[in-house]
């Protein structure tokens, strides 16, 4: 029942991590725009649309005239109906500062995305955008046998099933005694759900090739091209290849090997800091594990013909994935969300990827301790891409570089239970207490952005000022 204790939670709460949108239309607002947003919403899950109420925080009520009859009301619910094939709700709150109007938009059919006009739309930020390839097919395989349930093999005997899984590595992984006996083994696999009895013998599953596989080109070529592939490129740029290597083996069995060759093949770190003395190469390696892990678990596995990409240069190192993230970028510190989740589970017992939510912290951490400039993370149309540098001087760092290395840093003292100041920044960049100023300067240009905002709660002081991310 939405009513103004509904109200009053919704606009305190973060945009985030609600299905809504705030439009103040304190006259009118436009059909057109209700019926677009009705569409993105119910791609979405379904979620509600508030007139009346300012879209930014701190957000309150204004009051809203827009189809303000009864018979207005009406009409534009069947409207809607007409138009989208979508019963939306509309109810009518009284407020003390104003009438608000509220849309219920009910999730879309299972499988069936909506579309206003031949556009299949969603919701990016403040903008309405077609959704993204990967989007669309998962919503199309919805209803379908999950991807990681299908067949790799049908009718494997046993010795077969031994032949192609890793199976000593699988025990291994999960710190367990190796069976006696092969049938012991095999009920281990089918109690895991990664085989399936058959007429002719056993159904290994994607699941189980993925993880386990000995070789992922003994099963089809389809899951060969799933192996992540690594590649080292001579300088800055793809001109010139100095490696490609495919890998071959299922992602558990084959990590420790993968992130192993990746650190080797990384160059020297010709900056490294007493403290670390032991690190040599450019890229920490507890990050570069973080990552890999991160892309292999979240990939759009529906996507034919791609796969996990490691991209060596001289100066960085970058790691993407087919499919674009469920949440946004700003937010991968804070927030856990997988396409995957039953993969992402058994990665965790199997001891690849470690707690939900803590691998980016890991990552952000480790770049701080080792004076590299802040790992960036960027969505394509196709694609999700972290990216790790070399070390940089302070002097030498962007605008932009200097400005996310603040956003990064505040973001992982506010979840460390802590508070970013100008003394904890000047440490994050190594700089000295002469260097005051300049580190305002990028607090001062992250708050323009709109990334950190001043805790008010501890001081107003700017001497002793505290920071909190955008979205605390």
């Amino acid at each position: 029942m939405i009513d103004l204790a509904t109200l009053a939670r919704w606009l305190v709460a973060p945009a985030e991590h609600e299905r809504l949108e705030f439009k103040e239309a304190k006259q009118q607002y436009d059909t057109t725009k209700l019926l677009r947003y009705c569409v993105a919403l119910a791609n979405e899950g379904g979620g509600h649309i508030v007139l009346g109420v300012s879209d930014k925080p701190p957000r309150r009520v204004v009051g809203t005239q827009a189809f303000v009859a009864l018979t207005d009301l009406n009409k534009i619910k069947a409207y809607i109906v007409e138009k989208l094939r979508l019963r939306v709700d509309a109810i009518e709150l009284v407020h003390p500062d104003g009438r608000v109007l509220v849309f219920e938009v009910p999730t879309r059919p299972v499988g069936q995305p909506l579309d206003f006009e031949g556009a299949y739309l969603m919701r990016a930020g403040e903008d309405l955008v077609p959704m993204t390839p990967d989007y669309l097919r998962r919503i199309f395989a919805e209803g379908q046998p999950d991807w990681f349930v299908q067949p790799a093999k049908v009718d494997a005997s046993s010795d077969d099933v031994i032949a192609l899984l890793d199976t000593q590595a699988y025990f291994e992984l999960l710190k367990l005694p190796y069976p006696t006996t092969r049938d012991a083994v095999l009920a281990r696999l089918q109690a895991e759900a990664l085989i399936f009895p058959s007429e002719s013998g056993w159904t290994i599953s994607n699941m189980a090739a993925i993880l386990l596989a000995k070789r992922l080109d003994a099963f089809s070529p389809a899951l060969a091209r799933k192996a992540a592939r690594v590649i080292i490129y001579e300088g800055i740029n793809k001109l010139n290849t100095k490696d490609d290597k495919p890998g071959l083996r299922g992602y558990a069995v084959g990590f420790g090997s993968l992130v192993d060759f990746v650190h080797s093949a990384a160059p020297q770190n010709q900056f490294v800091e007493q403290a670390v003395r032991e690190e040599v190469k450019m890229f920490p390696k507890q990050a570069l594990r973080e990552l890999i892990a991160n892309a292999l678990v979240h990939q759009d596995f529906l996507a034919s013909g791609a796969s996990v990409m490691i991209e060596l240069y001289s100066d960085r190192v970058e790691i993407s994935n087919p499919g674009t993230p469920p949440i946004k970028v700003e937010r991968f510190i804070d927030e856990y969300r997988s396409r995957n989740e039953r993969l992402a589970d058994l990665m965790r017992r199997l001891g690849i990827c470690e707690e939900k939510g803590s691998g980016v912290d890991k990552v952000i951490h480790a770049a701080e301790i080792y004076q590299l400039p802040a790992p960036d993370f960027r969505v394509g149309e196709m694609r999700t891409t972290a990216l790790l540098f070399a070390h940089q001087d302070f002097a030498d760092m962007s605008k932009g570089d200097r400005v996310r290395a603040c956003y990064q840093h505040c973001c992982l003292m506010y979840v460390t239970n802590q508070r970013m100041s100008n003394q904890s920044l000047r440490l994050r960049f190594g700089l000295g207490e002469d260097k005051t100023v300049v580190t305002s300067q990028v607090i001062g240009a992250a708050k323009e952005a709109g990334l950190i905002k001043a805790d008010e709660s501890e001081t107003t002081s700017t001497r002793y000022a505290r920071y909190l991310p955008f979205w605390a």
